[in-house]
Order: C-alpha cells, then structure tokens, then sequence
C-alpha cells in the first residue's frame, strides 16, 4: 500500500458561500459553531479538504466510520450504479436481491454461530432492533417476564429512546424525562488510579463484571431479557474493557439465561484489527449491532447479526403471519447494500483489517509518546483507537479539549473529544508517516495550551 498525501487529493473546490442559520447542529455547541466555522468541502484517501483549500488529516476516520478511507473509487462506483439501476425497493413482502447478497456476506465474516441479519439504517436504530428482538425472543419462548435491560454507565448506544434508556451518559439523558422503565446499569470500568496509562487492556477491573451477578441477585434472572455493552466504549472517551471482564459477563449471561449484546457500532470492520471485537477478544455474543464502518459512512445503514436461534425462536404460527411486527421503510436500502457490499470488497482486497493489526504496535508507541506533554493525566490504546485523557481547567470543564480539538483543525489534524477526553480513531488505510504527522501536531498544540 503506497503512502497518500496530500499533493494526491483533487482539485480543491471553490470557496462555497454557506449561510448557517436554518441547520441545527447534532451535538454541537451550535452558538460557538455558527461564529467561527469550520467546514469541509471535499475529501479523499487520508484526507478533508477544508473551505478555505487546507488538507486536513482524519484522525477520527469521519465519526468512527470511514474506515476504508474517504471516497474510494470502488465503492462510490458501486454506489452511482446502483442509484442508475434501481433507487429503491420495498423489503416489506417483496424484496430485491441486494440485502440477500449482503447479509449472506455478513454472516460469513461474523463470529461462528451469528448467522441471521436484520437490516436498520443506524446504529441506533439498530441497537433499538436488538433491544426489541432480546424481549420479545423471550416472550416467544415463554419468558415474557423477562423485560429488564442492562446498560453500562458511561456507555453509549445512540439515541433513540432505547438506546439512551440502557446508555449511561449523564449529558445524553438529562434531558428527556424518565425513558424506558425496567432499565438497570452496571458500573463503568475505568478507574484512573489503578488504570492509567495501561498499553493495551488493563489488568485491574476484572471484578466488575461480578456487579452484574449482583443486579441479578437484585432483579432476579427471570426478569432479565439482555446486558448491553461496547466491548471498547468508545463516545465516552475509548474505555479499553480490564482483562477478563468480558469473558466474565458472558459467564454470567450464560448462567442465567440472559442475551449478551455487543454493541460494535464503533469497534466492527477492523477497528482492533479484526473483524468484530468479538473476534479480538474471543468473547462471542448472542447478538451484535454494526453501522458506521459496514457501509464506509457512505450511505446510512446499521445491522444487527443474531444467533441463529434466536431467529428460529420467531419461526411459529402460521407461515403467512408476519414473525417480527418491526423494521423500517429503508431496511435493505439498495444503494446502502450497494455500498456495504463494495466496501467489504475493499476491506478483503486491500487486507485493510490485518494491514491495521501490523501497525498497532506502531500506534500504540507513537500515541504513549505524549505522556509527558502538558496536561496529559491519561493515555489509553487498543487496535487503532487511542483515548488521550486532559486534566479539566478549574471551572471550566471540557474547555481545555474543545480547545485542543479547535487549534488541532487549524493546523491541519481533525480528532474528536468527548468532555475532556481526545479520541482518535483514523482510517484503516493510514500509514506511519500519518501517525507521526497526527502525534507531531497533538505534541505540539498540547504544548502550546494553557
């Protein structure tokens, strides 16, 4: 894989004159925003154009999801073929070859025993379909006391009702009343005094897991239809699970009966290097939720892969009644399925999953680095994912990353924060010339903060 830079991009486009009024932001400080903003207008390979005709380096891969890179050839062929051949078709009673073809594909890169996939279009709208499918295949079955969901505090799961009633992000709930009922959240697993600065997972925090026999004890197991995490926590500031934690919560699970669902909204399609965390940390699910990264970010759509007896489980009654009264009008979308099934092209011939497993070692170095920079109370890594923890200025929580984030994008390096938190999570076809380009302008901007 030959190194991209930026004397490959296009053309930059002309300046685009972009009134900012009408559009209200997705969690964005809209007001800061809209006084100095900061818009893209074009992107390839490792790479945003900025308005103003900078190259900007994606350190964040889009949101967590352009893991192939931005607009390659294949998929966006893939794309505008389909779009000329047929634009829509209804999966309500009819179909269309497409989210046959994909989700045969799918079940064949998934964990072993995952072999049934139900078409959403987000990540949240697929974590709610997994929620809805865990408590109604224990009605099905007979269990119909089990309609209690287990969460994770500072864990996130998009934000329909369902997702952000199991989510454990103060902010995201403050807002919006008293949610789903029968909702319960284990602790989260990070603990700066025990954890900081671990390579890789840490060794402290296994025993957390045993809080959910606890909620068990608390709730009983007959009222419990599934426990819901990110194997890495990703929005909440790249929360890396301690040794041993998730195998334990499958134990547990399975003990009890309860569905085990991975929510690998963020970590699915190479992120740790293989193709589910799942795969990486040898813990398989009953159920895992997938977007972002299936389709490159081109196109919306999430899925949700299940074991295959949870799927017959609904197979009863008479053949023409309908098994599962859920879906969307755009489940299966063909342009969404045309471009999931090119990028997972381009995922296998580029070898995009094990080419971001040999440079792990390299990224994990590279981002320790920073240790000893200004600020820096936490450095955490996985795959190629990196959580860089600032200590919050007195009275002004978050301030100090939103500032790091803000002259990061000045200097030509686009990351993500979350509170105080800095996550970066570039493309999959980067190379050690960007992660040294990324580390040499955090270093740099770090220092210069007060």
């Amino acid at each position: 894989m030959q190194p991209l830079t930026p004397s490959s991009l296009p053309p930059t486009p002309a300046t685009v004159s972009t009134k900012l009024d009408a559009f209200w932001m997705p969690f964005t400080a809209n007001r800061q925003f809209k006084t100095q903003p900061r818009l893209m207008v074009a992107a390839q390979d490792m790479h945003y154009t900025s308005e103003d005709g900078r190259q900007i380096l994606d350190g964040t891969a889009g949101l967590w999801c352009v893991n192939a890179g931005h607009c390659r050839p294949k998929i966006v062929e893939a794309i505008q073929a389909q779009a000329a051949t047929m634009d829509y078709a209804p999966t309500f009673q009819m179909g269309h070859p497409a989210p046959f073809q994909l989700a045969d594909r799918l079940t064949h890169l998934a964990p072993e025993g995952l072999n049934r996939v139900f078409f959403a279009n987000s990540g949240s709208e697929a974590v709610d379909t997994a929620l809805k499918i865990a408590i109604a295949y224990h009605r099905v079955r007979g269990e119909g006391t089990r309609q209690r969901l287990i969460g994770r505090e500072r864990g996130y799961h998009g934000v329909g009702f369902g997702g952000i009633s199991v989510g454990g992000i103060g902010g995201n709930r403050k807002l919006f009343g008293s949610l789903l009922n029968d909702t319960d959240h284990l602790p989260h697993t990070h603990n700066l005094a025990e954890q900081a600065f671990s390579y890789q997972q840490p060794t402290w925090g296994a025993h957390l897991a045993d809080e959910l026999d606890r909620l068990v004890a608390l709730h009983h197991a007959a009222n419990i239809a599934a426990v819901i995490v990110e194997p890495v926590a990703g929005s909440t500031g790249v929360l890396i699970p301690p040794m041993g934690y998730l195998e334990k919560l499958r134990e547990i699970c399975t003990r009890h009966g309860i569905l085990l669902i991975f929510d690998e909204v963020i970590t699915g399609f190479g992120r740790l290097g293989t193709g589910f965390a799942a795969d990486y940390f040898g813990v398989v699910p009953d159920i895992i939720t997938v977007a972002k990264g299936l389709t490159n970010g081109t196109v919306p759509m999430g899925a949700v892969l299940v074991r295959q007896e949870i799927y017959d489980a609904f197979m009863q009654g008479p053949e023409h009644a309908i098994e599962l009264p859920h879906g969307y009008t755009y489940s299966g979308h063909p342009l969404a399925c045309a471009a999931a099934i090119a990028t997972l092209d381009v995922y296998a011939e580029e070898g995009l999953f094990e080419h971001a497993a040999s440079l792990a070692d390299y990224w994990q170095e590279a981002v320790h680095s920073l240790r000893r920079s200004p600020h820096v109370i936490d450095i955490r890594n996985l795959g190629i994912v990196a959580g860089i923890e600032l200590e919050p200025r007195p009275q002004e929580p978050t301030r100090r990353a939103y500032d790091c984030l803000v002259r990061c994008f000045e200097r030509g390096l686009l990351i993500r924060v979350t509170g105080d938190i800095i996550a970066l999570s570039p493309p999959l076809m980067l190379q050690k010339s960007h992660i040294d380009q990324m580390v040499e302008i955090l270093g740099e901007v770090l220092s210069d903060l007060p």
